[in-house]
């Protein structure tokens, strides 16, 4: 029985569990920066996600988790073997929670191919590195900011990708890279450049909680655990059963989510209007709703899963002068929701009626 301390047991913090929960329905999102100070549950709440994802099919014995309903994004070994038998052996396995030491190297993070086997013998030789052990899993950077610019880049590009190559001395090898990307910091010990921080799809500021009501529970239910890990998973186990059930329909309702043009608009206008620089927040806004909407069992876009997308994807990209505050006020994002839904509005409205204008002058000409 897991002895991690429950997803669900997690008191607050919704906005947290909610990033997390869409970017495990979709991991394509992006990823999720969590900036807190310490004790807020920030590892805590990671690692249970994790050990609540349902178990996935992947190619028996491949040390890359390939998935074998996916012949185009299998890794080398798999597809020559593949080529070689015809068909893939498959088996069960739990997602992988997989923690990045942050003295990690890019080696260690991409892996390395031995250059003097293949020379001597002929022979590609791969050592997998972190990326290999986290596809299909879920791959946890704390203290991101400390990390290493150069290998945070690595990260976000193989996450923004989904598949890791690597390439010496003319011998290539790769392998899916499709991972939920977790990164965890403490704003006292330093921030992130602008330029990684918007490739995180999603960020997430976090406090201490000052209801004392609340305090008093979190107390109670860390003491329970523990004194009895299992026991006090076997309190949760029904809401965590049922949590990763919903994920798991989630994620075979996504693809069937549909939006419309009035809601690439109304996202277009939103992110315009907070002066966000590049088109990455729009598309990240209409992936979160889409996930959001599969989530809560919807095969349609609603502008409460905008909101949401908003909420999740506008902060760490807006514009602001020294000494203002960075966080994005409810009434804020409703107001330019407001203003946006009106402009999307008034635009479809306009192509409604030179759409009609031309029907017009089409059936006059015929």
């Amino acid at each position: 029985m897991p002895t991690v301390y429950p997803f669900t047991a997690i008191v607050g913090q919704e906005r947290m569990k909610r990033a997390l929960i869409l970017n495990a329905i979709n991991p394509q999102i992006g990823g999720v920066l969590i900036r807190g100070e310490r004790g807020t549950a920030k590892s805590t709440t990671a690692r249970g996600l994790a050990a609540l994802l349902p178990e996935i099919e992947v190619v028996e014995s491949c040390e890359f988790g390939c998935d074998p309903n996916q012949p185009a994004f299998l890794c080398t070994n798999c597809q020559e073997r593949l080529q070689r038998e015809g068909a893939l052996p498959t088996a069960k396995r739990r997602i992988r929670f997989v923690d990045l030491p942050v003295s990690a190297t890019e080696d260690r993070v991409v892996g390395t191919l031995d250059i003097e086997k293949a020379i001597k013998k002929g022979e590609r030789h791969f050592e997998p590195g972190v990326l290999a052990a986290a596809n299909r899993g879920l791959l946890y950077v704390d203290e991101v900011n400390l990390l290493d610019d150069h290998v945070v880049d690595l990260l976000l590009d193989s996450a923004a990708m989904g598949v890791n190559v690597v390439e010496r001395e003319g011998i290539s090898f790769q392998h899916p890279a499709n991972f939920i990307l977790v990164g965890t910091m403490n704003p006292e010990e330093g921030d992130l450049r602008p330029q990684l921080l918007d490739r995180f799809a999603h960020a997430v500021d976090i406090e201490g909680i000052l209801d004392a009501n609340a305090r008093v529970e979190i107390v109670r239910r860390r003491l329970a655990y523990d004194q009895d890990p299992e026991g006090f998973y076997a309190q949760w186990a029904e809401q965590e059963q049922r949590l990763s059930e919903e994920i798991e329909q989630a994620r075979y309702r996504l693809p069937m989510v549909r939006y419309t043009d009035r809601d690439i608009y109304l996202i277009a206008h939103l992110t315009a209007s907070f002066n966000v620089d590049g088109h990455r927040a729009d598309i990240v806004i209409l992936k979160t709703a889409q996930a959001n909407a599969a989530f809560e069992g919807r095969l349609e876009v609603t502008e409460r899963d905008i909101m949401i997308g908003a909420e999740l994807a506008l902060p760490h990209r807006l514009k602001r002068q020294p000494f203002q505050d960075a966080s994005l006020q409810p009434e804020q994002l409703q107001q330019r929701m407001e203003e946006a839904r009106q402009q999307a509005d008034a635009e479809q409205a306009m192509r409604a009626e030179a759409a009609a204008a031309d029907d017009v002058k089409k059936n006059r000409m015929n």
